[in-house]
């Protein structure tokens, strides 16, 4: 053997057993990973788990399909026209207990909305958008997508809002009315649950 294949099967040599020193050891992050996931099965993680009493419904919006909790069951006085005989109009001069006589609307100016903006006075079994178009109340969310665009986009991708399970399949979101009051949407602004004396110092 000469001196230049001694140095060729030296090199080769070298290079064989660099690329795994130890077992451990990979040449790049993707070799482990293939290496390392070869007997991974997976595990059994079902967001099931995290639905506790939610009944679910699966909807569609766009290239996004998940679910999301049944709202008509959760409503207490629902279906609405077993007060509501009649259409709201009709009903104006007539001596009907006052069922919602607390609620009130801090959603946006009485100039821009009232009850009949969003509840169809037609049929209170029913929402209706800003065109006069009825929207179930299990698909109240599309309601407030008409006004809340960018949270609604984010709602679909899972950015906005709280998944039920985290991130085990199958997907499973709340809706805006699950942690929003529709008649009064707005978090009342909160301390941290530590208050930071020496920021508050930092800050004179």
């Amino acid at each position: 053997m000469n001196k230049y294949s001694l140095i060729y099967f030296l090199l080769f040599s070298l290079l064989i057993t660099s690329c795994k020193k130890h077992k451990e050891e990979y040449h790049s992050i993707t070799d482990k990973i293939e290496a390392e996931s070869k007997n991974y099965h997976g595990v059994d993680l079902s967001s099931e788990t995290f639905f506790g009493d939610f009944k679910m419904i699966k909807i569609s919006e766009g290239e996004h399909a998940f679910l999301i909790p049944e709202r008509k069951g959760e409503i207490k006085l629902y279906a609405c026209t077993e007060c509501h005989t009649k259409p709201l109009p009709k009903m104006k001069g007539e001596d009907v207990k006052k069922a919602h006589w607390n609620i009130e609307i801090k959603h946006a100016g009485s100039q821009t909305m009232n009850c009949i903006t969003c509840h169809n006075s037609d049929n209170m079994d029913e929402l209706t958008s800003i065109t006069g178009k009825s929207i179930d109340f299990n698909m109240s969310y599309k309601l407030c997508s008409q006004c809340h665009t960018k949270q609604f986009d984010d709602w679909k991708g899972g950015a906005h809002g709280k998944k039920i399970g985290g991130w085990a399949p199958p997907r499973a979101s709340l809706t805006c009315v699950n942690c929003h009051n529709p008649h009064n949407p707005s978090f009342e602004s909160k301390w941290p649950a530590r208050f930071n004396t020496q920021k508050i110092e930092e800050r004179k």
